[in-house]
């Protein structure tokens, strides 16, 4: 069984759509409008933002967590916490094995949370 798609709360599909292809840097996959359905492709998994979902935690590996949000605030986007050390991998049961797990999180632009994920060479 393989993860195909995750819903994300988007009132306003327009602005939920320009914000989610900046911090993506890249442009949705599909938009099917009516129903108001916006889709982007996330490595063989859909993010779908429509406005009847409920608000989802979405957590999103990134290269660089410190440049990430260096350049989402100078964006704009409303930072909740800075890149902070949250678990170190001894074993690869949930991340890369002798990897130091870093994460911050951010609001879209609908009021839902996203969680920026590194995982850094110990």
């Amino acid at each position: 069984m393989a993860l195909v798609q995750v819903a994300q709360r988007a009132e306003d599909l327009d602005r939920a759509s320009a914000w989610y292809a900046l911090l993506l840097n890249r442009q949705p996959s599909a938009r099917f409008d009516p129903p108001g359905l916006v889709f982007f492709d996330l490595d063989d998994v859909r993010l779908l933002l429509e406005a009847g979902a409920p608000s989802a935690l979405l957590y999103l590996q990134v290269h660089d967590l410190d440049a990430e949000v260096a350049r989402l605030a100078a964006a704009g986007v409303h930072v909740l916490s800075q890149p902070q050390l949250i678990f170190r991998h001894d074993d690869d049961t949930l991340g890369p094995a002798g990897t130091s797990e870093w994460q911050a999180f951010v609001r879209d632009s609908e009021g839902n949370t996203v969680g920026l994920v590194e995982w850094r060479a110990a």
